[in-house]
């Protein structure tokens, strides 16, 4: 299902950084996300109740602009 609040991430297996852009125009990358959370929400029904309940204030981030 398509989000209304995330417009794309990809996640890079070597460092372990995903990169969420949200329809904002604001782009985030999480650091030290396991493989495992990354492929569970690209399955995941709902990207925004995953990414409330998985991702964001579990992992360190950094916004990129």
């Amino acid at each position: 299902m398509p989000s209304t609040v995330i417009r794309h991430f990809n996640y890079d297996p070597q460092t372990h950084v995903l990169k969420v852009t949200f329809v904002t125009g604001k782009v985030y990358e999480y650091l030290s996300v396991p493989h495992e959370i990354y492929y569970k929400w690209k399955e995941a029904f709902s990207k925004g109740q995953f990414f409330n309940e998985y991702i964001k204030d579990k992992f360190t981030f950094r916004m990129l602009k």
